[in-house]
Parts: structure tokens; sequence; C-alpha cells
């Protein structure tokens, strides 16, 4: 008994603590950017968020200062005659600039991003400035400590509120854009400065009712000054003024050092949640800034990932849109661990039914939603036109979101959310396709003319005959699980029974019936039944060389070949199992289209692009559609050693997984739901070495696992050693930023 009890703790402790030697902090200091030259723009400044405010730091281009921008996703127009990008649009605040004594030679900066701060020195012809930045993750401030030799302790803030109109308007005024001037634009009202008991203010009142508050105080001691600035949007109350006024009216010096704490804390726990740790220490750099990039950018109570997150600028996008960014924006989150980021989309979804509801035309609103192209936070937009007309009747974005809210769902088995969102939001979108479906001669249901994002109108649209039959058999699993006889189970089988098949040619997949994919063309929205729908996929005959034909097409016509077209290749390749074609199209980003700080632009701030390239990789290292977990799916060859720890799964699965020389060498998997586990792996003829599980393989290279809520198994090879999860070898560090390139 007492042998028995022993073993059964060290097994507990093998399980519990294996896969985990982490110096966290010096791991991290090997992701940071580095600027050794003074960035001047958004896409090459450091970056900071809390998930509602934030800020970055450039020199300010033409002036003899730097900025710290103040960003804020949750302001926004609210224009109730005006739902389209112009009257429901995010708006700019304003900004710091520090004007020195002397004039600015030379600088540096550190993005610490395992303390999410940035530090850096300003070199003038009078001496130095030192700065050290934050946003404080558990309150609503910016922090700019400055410290100054004696040449420059005169040195001064000054801010400088922003208009407060479109920045797509905007922008169209500055470069001259016909196209995306709005005739007949009436400007919001100009900002009100203000001085009240030591703190400044910045008022910016809107047309439509509420405005957006700033407020300032400096503290400066000898050469010393700290900067700190709070904001807040109000709508259609006036209280943002309240809010900030409150908010630094008694903040003092002595409370900076709880504020940086809970901070810095706050992204010590965010950190560990998982961890990855490749041979390509570039690529590794570029991931663990793509993890920061999101916990800056949303959090929960903070804004939605759209175009911009925290950090707007004068942009053709500033809204959330939903025909690919926002759903893009998102897919890291959950293999990642990190789902608390997707609840901000789920939240969304869930509480504006209505709104969703009156995108439609008014005669289909009794039982139909959608989401057109672009809207506000509240997801209120123009209205979605009506398939088989000649206008362009975008359907599918309300599904395809719907899809992201479902991988919530199966990474969490959250059944709440498929209860209170999923199903009734999914239902409706669905129904809006209902009232189009024709059948024909051969009892084939065709869809009429809907609009392939961005690219033109077709009937049988593959971007919305792909969504159909997913809905369709989403609905009819939901109904299983939660137990509910709908009336409309009979038709949701007859459309996935005589739905039309997907319309193709001689190149792969086309666009609708009788529209070749004959141009240039960034989207993959005609690509979703491989990705990210695996509705055909790598365990059917014929698929994967469809795949393949239609990704080497769409690839073969130039000129408007973007960011974001190669990640989705790196996607549909990894998908297939096709691990050096997945890499090699990753690395098109990276060749043609990524800033210095991982930021990325077409016309405008659109971050969905880098954070997509981080579910490239997690495509690389794990995969779970299907029911399956697929340890090591597509990994590239050149890749021989690689490390994971805690990376989610479907079915609520945390998995841990060590590859060393081309080879896997130990898996750990903890079921947090009971769900049924199916493993597949490269692992030669692995074994049980923790846990009280039986492994019963049932496949060519796949394994059952009877794992029981809580239950962890770790698994090896035969006569191996259980490994130990640490940072791989590489070389090199510190990619980003501006500074001499890495050999």
């Amino acid at each position: 008994m007492k042998r028995f009890l022993l073993f059964s703790i060290v097994a507990w402790y093998i399980t519990a603590s294996c896969f985990c030697q982490i110096d966290w902090k010096n791991f991290m200091s090997q992701q940071d950017m580095i600027w050794t030259r003074l960035p001047q723009t958004w896409y090459e400044a450091p970056f900071m968020g809390n998930g509602s405010m934030g800020t970055y730091i450039c020199k300010e281009p033409g002036k003899n200062a730097i900025r710290v921008d103040v960003g804020n996703s949750m302001v926004h127009d609210h224009r109730t005659n005006d739902r389209g990008v112009y009257g429901r649009c995010r708006l700019l605040i304003g900004y710091f600039l520090l004007h020195p004594a002397g004039e600015i030679k030379s600088g540096d900066m550190r993005l610490d991003l395992w303390n999410a701060e940035t530090t850096g020195c300003i070199r003038t012809t009078l001496g130095e400035i030192k700065l050290k930045a934050y946003v404080t993750s558990e309150s609503p401030y910016i922090v700019v400590e400055a410290e100054a030799t004696e040449g420059e302790k005169d040195f001064t803030w000054k801010f400088y509120p922003e208009n407060t109109d479109s920045p797509r308007q905007l922008n169209a005024i500055q470069r001259n854009n016909k196209k995306h001037l709005k005739k007949g634009y009436v400007s919001n009202p100009a900002s009100q400065l203000s001085v009240r008991n030591g703190v400044n203010y910045c008022w910016q009142p809107l047309l439509a009712g509420g405005g957006t508050a700033t407020a300032w105080k400096e503290i400066r001691k000898n050469n010393t000054s700290i900067l700190l600035i709070s904001n807040a949007h109000s709508y259609p109350e006036t209280d943002a003024l309240q809010k900030v006024e409150t908010a630094l009216a008694s903040l003092q010096t002595t409370d900076l050092p709880i504020l940086q704490k809970a901070h810095r804390d706050w992204w010590h726990n965010y950190y560990p949640q998982s961890f990855v740790s490749l041979p390509d220490k570039k690529m590794e750099n570029f991931y663990w800034a793509q993890m920061y990039k999101l916990a800056s950018a949303t959090r929960i109570g903070g804004g939605l990932l759209d175009n911009s997150g925290p950090w707007q600028v004068l942009t053709p996008w500033p809204n959330a849109w939903w025909n690919l960014n926002v759903q893009l924006s998102y897919w890291s989150v959950y293999a990642s661990n990190r789902l608390e980021l997707g609840m901000p989309l789920v939240n969304a979804i869930g509480s504006n039914l209505n709104n969703l509801i009156n995108n439609v035309p008014e005669a289909y609103r009794k039982d139909a939603a959608a989401l057109p192209v672009a809207t506000d936070f509240n997801l209120i937009g123009e209205t979605v036109n009506i398939p088989g007309t000649e206008k362009k009747a975008q359907v599918g974005n309300l599904p395809w979101i719907c899809h992201n809210l479902w991988l919530q769902y199966r990474f969490s088995m959250d059944e709440s959310i498929l209860r209170n969102t999923i199903f009734p939001t999914l239902r409706r979108a669905i129904n809006f396709y209902l009232p189009f479906l024709k059948e024909d001669k051969q009892e084939k249901l065709h869809l009429q003319r809907t609009f392939s994002p961005e690219y033109g109108i077709a009937e049988d649209c593959n971007y919305d005959i792909a969504l159909l039959r997913w809905g369709c058999n989403t609905l009819l699993e939901t109904t299983k699980i939660l137990s509910i006889d709908d009336e409309l189970i009979p038709r949701w089988k007859q459309v996935i029974e005589k739905l039309t098949d997907y319309p193709q040619d001689a190149n792969g997949m086309m666009i609708g019936k009788d529209v070749p994919f004959s141009r240039s063309h960034r989207h993959y929205s005609h690509l979703l039944m491989f990705y990210p729908l695996y509705l055909l996929n790598a365990e059917q005959n014929g698929s994967k060389e469809l795949m393949e034909k239609s990704v080497e097409h769409w690839h073969s016509l130039p000129g408007n070949i973007l960011g974001y077209t190669y990640t989705g290749a790196s996607s549909l390749y990894a998908a297939f199992g096709e691990g050096d074609k997945a890499l090699e199209k990753l690395n098109g980003l990276f060749a043609r289209t990524l800033r210095p700080n991982t930021m990325y632009m077409e016309s405008g701030p659109v971050i969905e692009t880098p954070l997509s390239g981080a579910q490239c990789i997690h495509d690389m290292l794990l995969q779970s559609w299907g029911g399956k977990i697929r340890v090591f799916p597509a990994i590239p060859s050149r890749w021989g050693d690689v490390q994971f720890q805690n990376l989610r799964t479907e079915g609520a699965f945390l998995v841990s997984a060590s590859r060393k020389e081309g080879k896997t060498t130990g898996i750990r998997i903890k079921s947090l739901a009971g769900e049924p586990c199916i493993l597949r792996t490269d692992m030669v003829n692995p074994i049980v070495k923790a846990g009280n599980v039986t492994l019963t393989p049932i496949g060519q290279g796949e394994y059952s696992l009877d794992l029981k809520k809580g239950e962890t198994v770790v698994l090896t090879t035969a006569g191996g050693n259980i490994p130990m999860i640490s940072p791989v070898d590489g070389k090199g560090q510190n990619f980003f930023g501006l500074q001499q390139a890495k050999k």
C-alpha cells in the first residue's frame, strides 16, 4: 500500500511538473524589441496598451520633439443618421510632445515585453533625457517617467488634441482621395482645453452627444518628471470628464509603485499560460510579439480586436471589419490558451443581437440577422443587401464570426456560450440564406447571387456555400448537445443533403458559378471550406490536390498578393500537413510586408495580419479539428527542435510536446472537460510514462486515451525519459525594432 501511494505521489509530481524549466524573465528578454535609432512612425514605434487605452512613442516627423500618443479603442462616433463607416467609426484623441531644450541628435529604446514597458534615452545637443513608459494593466493610466541631465532639465510637455472627425474622412482629405471623401460630412465640435486644481483637461464633444475626456498632470521635482494621463469616453452621457477627474485628482507619486507592481504582476501571470520556443529565433520573436500585442489590444471589459487596436491613426479603416479582419485577429487566442481575450468578441455578439437583427432589411427581421462589412463595437452598420439582386449582398460575415464563437466554445467546452450566444445568433444568420435557396431539376439547392468579399457577385458563391454548409451542420450538432427540438431541424438537414457542390474549374475553386478566380485578389474567402472550416480536409481523398491547385492559382496572379494572402496560404498548407510550404508562405509575410515593430499597414493600420501569422505557427505545431489532437502535424523539416507547453485544443485539452533532432520525444495531455481524446502523432511506439491512462492504437499513428476530466497523461517513446520543456537553441535574438540587421 505504501509503495502504491509513493508511486502515485511520484506520478502526480511528474505529470504536474514535467515539461517545465523556463526562466521567464530571461526568456522574454530575448523577445524584446530594440531600437538603436529613433522610430518616426506608428509602424516603427514601440507600442503599449491595456486592452482599451494605448500609446506608442516615436520622434515626431519634421519636429524636434518626441511623441507620446493617446489612444483608446472605446472612443467612437455615434451618429444615428449615419450607420456606416463615417458615422460609427473610431476617433483620434491626441498626443503629447516632449520638447527638449536642445536639438535631438540620436536615441535608443527598448520594449520590455515581460514588464510591458518601454525605456529609452533621447540624446540632444544639451544632454540626455531618459524615458520609461507603460499603460497600467489594472487602471486607466498612461505613465511616462522622464529624467534629464542638467542641460535638459527645462524640457517641456504639451498636449495636442487631434481632429475628431472620421479618420476615413481626414485620411481622404490628406491623400486627396475623392473615392473615400464623404460629401456633406458635418464635423464634430472643436476640442475644449481647461485647467482645474492643477489638472489639465481636454473635452472633445460629439455631435451625437457624449464625448471623450483626456486629463493629465505633471509631477516635477528637480530634473525628473512624471506625466500621468487618463482618458475616458461616454455616450450619450457626458460623465467622461468626471471619470478622468476622479482618476487623476488624488493620484500621487507614492501610488506609482503599487500601480506598477499590479501592472507587472498582470503581465507576469499572462505570459506563462502557454509557452512556445522555436529554433528560428526571428520567428520566435515574432510569435511572442503577437502574444504581447493581443493582450495590449483587448481584455475583458475592453475593446474588440478591430483593425487598429488602441493605436488609432489616420486610416480608411477606422471600424471593425467583419469580412476577414476580426476573424483572423482572434484565431491565435484559442490555441495559445488565452481564452479570456476572446470574451470581448463573445460579449459583443451576445449583447447586440438586436443590432444584428436591424442590420437586415425590415422584411427579414422576424427571424434573420446579419453583419455588414464594417460596424462600430455595438455591431451597428449599414443594412445588408438582399441576395439575388445586382447589389452586393455580403451575407457570410455573421456565420463566419459565429465560427470564431464556435472555436471559443470548443476550446473551452463552456456550454453557456453555445446556448446563450452561438445558437440564437447562428440560427438567425443561417435563416438569412434560406429564402434565397432554389431547387433545380436535379433537386440540388442553389444560392442566389451574393457577394464574395472584395471580389464580386456570383450565384452559388463559394464564400457562402461553405459557411451555409458549416452553419447547418453546426446548428444540428448544437441541438443535440443542448437537447433542443427546433422546428428548423428538417430544413437544415435538407440543406446539407441537397446543397450544390462547390463551383470548381481547372484552376481549383472558383468564386462561384460562372465566376472563375481570374484576377489577383488578396482574400481567400473562396477557400474557407479548406481552412478554417475543414469541410474539405486531409482525411478525404482528392481534397489535398484540390487545395494545392487552388492555392497555387491564387498566388500565381500578381498585383494584389498582400500580407494575409501569405498567412492564409500558410495555414491552408499546414491544414494538409505541408509544413515546409506553410513556413515558406509565412516567410513571405516577413519578406514583403511585416514592419519593424511587427505591425502591418495597407493604406492604414490593419493588425489582423501579424496576429494571423501567430496562428500559422500554431497550425504547424498543433491542430485539433475533427475530434483529433494532432501533435506536430505540419512541422517544417528545418525545425528539428521545437518545444511547447499548455497549448489548448478543441475539447479543452492542454497539450505540451517536445521535439528533438526531428523526432517527437514526449507529449503531455491534460483533460479539462473529460471529452473523448484521440491523439495523432508521429512518435514511434509511444508508451504511457505517467498517468493512470490506457493508450489504445486505433489506426496508423492514431491512439485513443481514456482520459477523464482533470487527468493528465505523459507519453514518451519506449525507453525514453520524460523530456523537460525549455527554450530551444537558435542563433540570434531581439530581431525586431530598428537596429542593425542580424545575420
